[in-house]
């Protein structure tokens, strides 16, 4: 009788240390997620603060561009009241646009171009946008792992007992494939 009992203790601490390896791997899981969001969301922030110094620089060359100037404000107050993944994607993308209408106009203006200070805060965003593109794509792979993780066996059943459930992928918005269409 004792060794019966022996082994179904040890069969129940060995399924609990299994359990809780289980939940430990997806909490880490969850987390590698919630940090590369954290990280396209410091990126789009250091864009975000970016954008009114070129803006200025801008205006101070090309006065009669309001309608450029207004797009590029409003879509970076869309950035910045967005909540979720897709409301930020869409808000990216408007932005997106709304800076290319921009960069078009800087064509039009070679006494800016040559400006350092606009071609510093240029630079800036450029290096900007290629760390925003590698966080979304850092973001976009912890999700897909963690996806992954959450639906094989046997870890999905711990996943569903647990409340775990899949996260959202950071998707460009509609119509971002195309590029602006600029009219003077």
């Amino acid at each position: 009788m004792k060794k019966g009992w022996l082994i179904a203790i040890a069969i129940v601490a060995l399924l609990g240390a299994w359990l809780m390896g289980q939940y430990n791997g997806l909490v880490t899981a969850n987390e590698r997620v919630n940090g590369s969001w954290a990280q396209v969301e410091t990126q789009l922030q250091r864009r975000n603060d970016l954008i009114p110094n070129l803006v200025n620089t801008v205006k101070g060359y090309a006065t009669h561009e309001q309608e450029v100037f207004k797009n590029v404000s409003d879509a970076r107050a869309k950035m910045a009241g967005a909540q979720s993944v897709d409301e930020i994607a869409a808000a990216d993308g408007e932005l997106t646009q709304a800076l290319g209408r921009l960069f078009a106009i800087v064509e039009n203006y070679p006494q800016l171009k040559a400006d350092q200070n606009f071609r510093a805060l240029q630079d800036e965003l450029a290096g900007t946008e290629n760390r925003i593109a590698t966080s979304r794509r850092d973001y976009n792979g912890e999700v897909q792992s963690f996806n992954a993780r959450i639906r094989q066996f046997p870890t999905n059943i711990v996943a569903g007992m647990l409340g775990f459930s899949s996260r959202d992928y950071f998707r460009s918005a509609e119509g971002a494939d195309q590029a602006p269409t600029v009219t003077f």
